[in-house]
């Protein structure tokens, strides 16, 4: 079982940066995919953005294009979300998730980071 373990969230102002981290505890970690998703209070979970694990492809929500950077560790098992300027609406929980299988149904999830952005 492969657990997933986000972390790098917390309170800033509009306009400044976080960068958040996901790590996979497995060693053995090739997956197809992995993603950033979030979810706000009221609104269903939403995708963010993704990282092809072995050809570096990536994709981006168009809320998020040109401010945020999906990258992977050069060692290990770690993504990276790099968010600048950052507004009120990237408020949410952002979760990291894992296809294994190039599905896009993601099979491991983490817990969660909370990223609040105030006005």
């Amino acid at each position: 079982q492969v657990q997933l373990v986000e972390s790098g969230g917390g309170l800033v102002q509009a306009g400044d940066s976080l960068r958040l981290s996901c790590t996979a505890s497995s060693r053995k970690f090739t997956p197809y995919t992995m993603a950033w998703f979030r979810q706000s209070p009221g609104k269903e979970r939403e995708f963010v953005s993704a990282f092809t694990w072995a050809g570096g492809n990536t994709r981006y929500a168009d809320s998020v294009k040109g401010r945020f950077t999906i990258s992977r560790a050069r060692a290990g098992n770690t993504i990276y979300l790099e968010m600048n300027s950052l507004k009120p609406e990237d408020t949410a929980i952002y979760y990291c998730a894992a296809d294994m299988l190039g599905t896009r149904n993601y099979d491991y999830w983490g817990q969660g980071t909370q990223v609040t952005v105030s006005s």
